[in-house]
């Protein structure tokens, strides 16, 4: 009967929710045709600013900021360690953005350690073309908080059946980096507690309206995502968890994706290794659904131990996704028939991405959307998008992390999440940081976890 009622519920909520989605573009088909708003495909050029105030006792300020478009779509910009007037000089592309749109910007100072930032101020103002120069304004007391330059270009837009508000770029990405998270563990290779965060344009094009729940039958996912003091204990750690491999950080190391060449070296070794190639690694990933950024980490991430969901950790415990699963790079004619001595320019590379996911369990129907998606944001770089059921995948994988064991230097056990004595899981710090649950003894202990994905690798397999 649980069972029953939770289909129940899950089939309700996708109803209201595509029922949701229908009755905003029907009010927007309204707006555009009968109220005459014309839609624009607008380019925001955010320059930089000046005079903002000194916000630390060392040092002067941190700051980044948040734009907003009609509380639609977001950007939040990189960390500018130590300076009052910060030239960002970055891009956002935003596709049938109706002529009437508010940009609202706040700007906030980077508190190191703390759980929230500082806030500066914010200001606001059109998309109508030109250079413009604002004051930002703070909310507190009115008073003027320095000078913001932004650049926007606007053009009608030729694609009037899209979405509105649909994010066109430029693909930004974020290495997000913790010492602290590194230091639980004695693994020198930073990549193992690193997170990659990557905001993939035309993400609605492809998947629609099409969304990924969280998989009642799977047991592990039920212990996160069911009703009780335990799952909501769990999720607690799960979330405090994120935030701390997700934190911005002047530390953070970002970047764009413009050509096949920025992908690789995502996916290499770092320049102070014997030689910088591309890793032969599995990586596990989402497509989250709140921002449709594409979140991964190496597999094997010591961070993993003790937590009930890989998925749910990179998803924040979010209860859909667009899409997850794992996904590794090779060369042409995969790993196993790789010669070390060929240097790495003169490879053609692949990436081969799966729906490997129990938490989630995407539809194996969407893997050719899956595809196309990476096509359009990836040009030139060959996608292999297979089921997580399909020899093929399992034979291109296990060659990877063979050629890793043995050509490579990487240890069996960082194949895996694992620790050794003495280190400090990420889990018992996010369980210390997260807030207090009523019977903490209720959690399912790392065995009942461990058991449950057994269970489900078995049924998978079947």
């Amino acid at each position: 009967m649980a069972s029953l009622l939770t289909h129940i519920n899950n089939a309700v909520s996708r109803a209201r929710t595509g029922a949701q989605d229908i009755s905003a573009r029907s009010r927007g088909f309204v707006e555009e045709n009968i109220h005459g708003i014309k839609l624009v495909d607008v380019s925001f050029r955010f320059i930089g600013a000046a005079d903002l105030p000194k916000m630390d006792i060392v040092g002067s300020a941190d700051p980044y900021f948040v734009a907003k478009l009609d509380r639609k779509i977001s950007y939040v910009s990189t960390v500018l360690p130590n300076t009052r007037t910060p030239v960002w000089n970055e891009t956002w592309n935003v596709k049938n953005v109706p002529t009437t749109a508010v940009l609202q910007v706040e700007v906030m100072d980077k508190d190191e350690g703390s759980v929230h930032d500082d806030y500066i101020g914010k200001f606001t103002t059109t998309v109508s073309p030109g250079t413009k120069k604002v004051e930002i304004i703070s909310t507190l007391t009115k008073s003027v908080k320095g000078t913001f330059w932004l650049e926007v270009i606007s053009v009608p837009s030729a694609h009037l059946t899209e979405r509105r508000y649909t994010f066109d770029g430029p693909i930004r990405f974020t290495r997000h980096f913790s010492p602290t998270i590194g230091l639980l563990t004695k693994i020198n290779d930073e990549r193992l507690y690193s997170t990659w965060k990557l905001h993939l344009k035309g993400v609605p094009l492809f998947f629609r309206d099409e969304f990924q729940h969280w998989n009642t039958d799977y047991r592990a996912a039920q212990m996160i995502f069911g009703i009780g003091p335990a799952s909501l204990a769990v999720r607690s750690t799960i979330r405090s968890g994120h935030r701390m491999l997700y934190a911005r950080s002047t530390r953070n190391d970002s970047g764009v994706i413009q050509a096949r060449e920025d992908v690789y070296n995502l996916l290499r070794g770092w320049k102070d290794t014997a030689e910088h190639r591309m890793k032969p690694a599995v990586y596990t990933y989402i497509i989250a659904a709140g921002d449709d950024t594409f979140r991964f980490s190496e597999t094997g991430a010591a961070f993993f131990v003790d937590f009930a969901s890989k998925h749910a950790l990179h998803a924040n415990c979010a209860e859909t996704v667009r899409y997850s699963g794992e996904f590794h790079a090779r060369p042409a004619g995969g790993w196993q028939r790789f010669s070390d001595e060929t240097p790495d320019d003169q490879v053609e590379w692949e990436l081969v991405i799966d729906n490997n996911s129990g938490t989630y369990s995407p539809d194996a129907m969407l893997l050719p959307d899956l595809k196309a998606l990476l096509e359009y944001n990836f040009p030139g770089f060959n996608i292999y998008a297979l089921d997580r059921q399909d020899p093929a995948l399992e034979e291109s994988r296990e060659a990877c992390r063979a050629y890793a064991l043995k050509y490579r230097g990487v240890r069996q056990n960082e194949l895996q999440p694992h620790i050794e004595e003495g280190e400090e899981t990420l889990q018992h710090r996010a369980a210390v940081t997260a807030p207090d649950h009523k019977h903490p003894d209720e959690q399912p202990s790392p065995s009942e976890i461990l058991e449950a994905e057994f269970s489900n690798m078995v049924r998978s397999r079947k």
